[in-house]
């Protein structure tokens, strides 16, 4: 079984004390977002293939990673050159980048990787901006993560919603964006990926495979994996994305261009809900819901290592 922590909120910057209360007790509940069912996840590391973190701060679980050593991990970090005008509530990148190196220091090179995502194009980040912050990062991060993966906005209502004026990116801003960064990471050895973007910027050597794909998890625990064909597929891309323990409407980070998020007013009513105790992220298991336990198999290849 394969966990992912992040694709609806940032459970290692808001919610750390809550996971590690869940790691401890041996179990997570997770609400389905579209139909309120609520399914309970083992969390054996026997059992669990790896735990996939995304995240803006890792921060906050850095001094207590060595709970988490039993598991396969695998960590997808953004960091983006924006502001507070932006992302208020984001660490600098610079604060990142230091909590980046931390956490690469402490699992490996193979178990880190960047995320540049969202890029969008304005007067005060300009394309001129963009380039020459990649190459910043890209010389501080060569040595802490083999590969960098970009996106570009993706204009969904409660983007627009929550972030009217800005605009798509052309096609000829893609593709300066795209030869530009692809020569700044040949120069720091460091691989350049999409996902969801079309095969536009494979010209510049870009991989338009996914970010987080068999591939990318094998990677990281060392070992390959018997996934059945489909299983945790549910975009045009080659990423598997696991059992989702985290809730939208619940990340405080508060970025402009949140998919996540339907307002601001929704997360701060639920973080009033969330109990570190709870084995719920959001609420409390009450008299009359049904919980449905999932039990998946390991799907670890114990007849083959990758190292």
């Amino acid at each position: 079984m394969i966990i992912n922590t992040g694709s609806r909120t940032d459970i290692p910057a808001f919610f750390s004390k809550w996971l590690f209360n869940r790691i401890d007790e041996g179990l997570v509940y997770t609400r389905n977002p579209y139909n309120d069912d609520i399914y309970k996840y083992p969390l054996d590391s026997k059992i669990i293939d790896c735990l996939c973190f995304c995240t803006k701060n890792p921060k906050p679980m850095l001094r207590n990673l060595d709970a988490l050593d039993d598991y396969n991990q695998y960590w997808f970090v953004t960091i983006t050159p924006y502001g507070r005008d932006i992302e208020p509530n984001v660490p600098s990148y610079k604060q990142v980048i230091k909590s980046f190196k931390e956490l690469s220091d402490y699992l490996g090179v193979n178990k880190v990787s960047w995320r540049y995502d969202p890029i969008f194009i304005s007067e005060k980040y300009s394309l001129d901006y963009h380039i020459d912050k990649f190459e910043e990062m890209a010389s501080e991060l060569a040595d802490y993560t083999n590969d960098c993966t970009i996106s570009f906005i993706d204009l969904y209502q409660k983007v627009l919603r929550n972030f009217p004026e800005v605009n798509e990116v052309t096609t000829d801003e893609m593709l300066e964006i795209g030869e530009a960064f692809s020569k700044t990471a040949e120069k720091y050895d460091i691989k350049m990926k999409t996902c969801v973007e079309g095969i536009l910027l494979d010209r510049f050597g870009f991989d338009s495979s996914g970010c987080m794909t068999q591939q990318v998890i094998e990677k990281a625990i060392g070992k390959n994996l018997k996934i059945p064909k489909g299983k945790y597929q549910i975009r045009e891309c080659d990423c598997i994305f696991g059992r989702d323990i985290g809730a939208y409407n619940t990340c405080l980070h508060g970025c402009r261009y949140c998919y996540a998020n339907y307002s601001q007013k929704i997360v701060k009513m639920n973080q009033k809900l969330h109990n570190p105790d709870s084995p719920l992220l959001i609420g409390d298991v009450k008299d009359g819901d049904a919980v449905k336990e999932i039990s998946e198999p390991s799907y670890i290849d114990a007849q083959t290592r990758l190292f």
